[in-house]
């Protein structure tokens, strides 16, 4: 009986322990990808539900493993290899795939950038808040959060406020949707030869796998020292955060497609306040307008932390700087100098009152048409900078490929079939 007493209490123990070092090591995961329900996702969610209904839940669903397996390949070259994702390519295949690399990174950033502070903008202006007001405000308290010195504290202030996009699933509640009817739509007929369906479908994989999230969970677990005794724990983490991110986005859908799409599926939503707006006669003004404002704050300014950070660890790897949120303003300037500029360039693109309703869709297809080249570098790291002990297996590297060459081949055909994509391009060409 002792004996029996005494192996219980082992296991308590040992419960305990792997608990406490499951919360230790969660947040790098949770953390990026409470950031990919961005500002952006949540707008081309809830076109995906007014356009398309239920339909293109499936995608979302499709998207779970294989946003696990990328990002999972992240963390175990962070944890095995101590280094970030810039790091590692300059490591391994040399400095100009290195500038290539961080040259993408930097394009994401800034497209993603612009979508954040025009999200926040929108809430603004949904209480009469001028966007010289507010956008100045956000900018200034994201670079302040970066001023504490600890990653530990960012990581959990992001998550807090990343946590405000959970207020999503009582507005899907709220808007008495027909489960059956979800169910139906999601496994029926797909219009495979509609070329709007089409970018749709590329818009929600460029949401949903972003190029800044490589780099910022890889550079996350480095700057969190996680060690190969966190490995499982990570995962874990990972794919928490998968199951959580598409939750979310699913929850989206189902709330538009039940109010907007079901009554009135041509509202123009192409901005936070139209897309409120819409919503509030079927939510009321709890549900439409302040929870959305809520959720959208909380997608808005996770991503614009994580954004930053991302590109502020690929340009400080690519230098050869101390790039780590534990160091001082004075000790990684490099490192901060980008993450600041990079919030600055992206609050005076969208203050200085450029169009910036054909950005925020085109922003999602660009990470589309931008994956093929990270998932590349991914791919290859993976392929030589794994020790042995944690190398990709066969099957692995199977479903690595397919994902790979769907990503791509999705961009070849979204490109082929959608008209909208050459117009956003031209639209961006006349910019310059």
């Amino acid at each position: 009986m002792t004996e029996l007493h005494m192996e219980d209490q082992m296991r308590n123990k040992r419960r305990r322990r792997n608990f406490f070092m499951l919360l230790a090591a969660m947040g790098p995961g949770i953390t990026v990808m409470l950031a990919d329900t961005d500002a952006g996702s949540i707008i081309t969610a809830a076109q995906s539900g007014a356009q398309w209904g239920y339909k293109l839940i499936l995608i979302n669903l499709i998207l779970v493993p294989m946003l696990y397996f990328v990002q999972e390949l992240t963390t175990r070259l962070g944890i095995t290899t101590g280094k970030g994702h810039g790091e590692l390519i300059k490591e391994h295949m040399g400095k100009v795939w290195a500038w290539i690399a961080v040259v993408a990174l930097f394009v994401s950033t800034i497209g993603a950038l612009i979508t954040e502070f025009s999200g926040m903008m929108g809430v603004g202006l949904l209480f009469g808040v001028s966007k010289w007001i507010m956008v100045p405000l956000v900018v200034a308290c994201l670079i302040l959060l970066s001023a504490t010195g600890k990653y530990k504290t960012v990581e959990r202030v992001a998550i807090v406020v990343g946590l405000f996009e959970l207020v999503f699933i009582p507005a899907m509640f709220f808007a008495h949707p027909n489960y059956g009817h979800v169910v139906s739509s999601i496994f029926g007929h797909q219009p495979l030869n509609n070329s709007a369906y089409w970018l749709l479908i590329s818009a929600n994989v460029g949401a949903v796998i972003m190029p800044w999230m490589v780099f910022y969970q890889q550079g996350a677990v480095v700057d969190k020292k996680l060690t190969e005794k966190d490995m499982k724990f990570s995962r874990i983490d990972t794919a928490v955060g998968s199951l959580v991110t598409q939750l979310i986005v699913v929850v989206i859908i189902i709330a538009v497609a039940a109010t907007i799409g079901k009554h009135n599926p041509n509202a123009p939503l192409n901005s936070i306040q139209e897309i409120s707006d819409a919503l509030t006669p079927f939510l009321g003004v709890m549900g439409g307008k302040i929870v959305f404002a809520i959720g959208i704050s909380g997608a808005a300014l996770i991503a614009a932390i994580v954004v930053s950070l991302a590109a502020s660890w690929g340009f400080g790897e690519l230098f050869n700087k101390p790039c780590s949120l534990n160091n001082t303003w004075r000790e990684a300037p490099i490192f901060y100098a980008f993450y600041c500029g990079a919030m600055i360039v992206g609050g005076i693109i969208v203050l200085s009152g450029v169009p910036l309703v054909p950005l925020t869709l085109g922003v999602e297809v660009l990470n589309t048409l931008l994956l093929p080249l990270v998932l590349g570098f991914l791919l290859v790291l993976g392929w030589k900078a794994l020790p042995k002990a944690y190398a990709l297996k066969g099957w692995e590297k199977v479903i690595l490929l397919f994902i790979y060459f769907v990503v791509c081949g999705l961009g070849v055909v979204t490109v082929y079939m959608t008209p909208q994509i050459h117009e956003f391009f031209r639209y961006i060409i006349g910019l310059l």
